[in-house]
């Protein structure tokens, strides 16, 4: 079973350093990837995904926009905001605004990189046990 992520970056160096990172350490299936808030917000209100993890500062736009687009979404679809700005108020405003969880780019990677993993194991647990596809717990452990 595939764990969808979409990722939300205008970086191109984090962004591919993101991608080969969460396929290696928490075998999630990045499904696409954009720099703008505009495409991100068309893609994920047309696409499956399980996870959408996104930048607050974009080429285009802002990802608080991104993640108030979110707000209405199933309810095992997460999303996570990492950033290098990470405030408390930052972190407030995310967790209003719909996020599941903030990271810090320079100090969290690893706590997101075990986030994703235990989302990916849960969908894979309650997929094998009530052998529906991808469907995500209401709340992580």
């Amino acid at each position: 079973m595939t764990f969808r992520t979409y990722i939300v970056e205008d970086s191109s160096t984090i962004r591919d350093n993101l991608i080969d990172t969460l396929k290696e350490l928490a075998q999630v299936e990045p499904v696409g990837t954009t720099e703008s808030e505009h495409e991100a917000k068309r893609w994920l209100a047309q696409n499956p995904w399980d996870l959408a993890i996104i930048d607050l500062f974009l080429r285009e736009g802002s990802g608080m926009n991104v993640l108030d687009a979110c707000r209405v979404r199933a309810a095992g679809q997460k999303v996570v905001v990492l950033s290098n700005h990470s405030s408390r108020d930052v972190r407030w405003r995310c967790m209003q605004l719909g996020a599941d969880a903030v990271f810090d780019k320079s100090t969290e990677l690893e706590a997101l990189m075990d986030y994703c993993k235990r989302l990916r194991e849960k969908t894979e647990g309650a997929a094998a046990a009530t052998g529906a596809a991808s469907v995500l717990p209401a709340t992580p452990a």
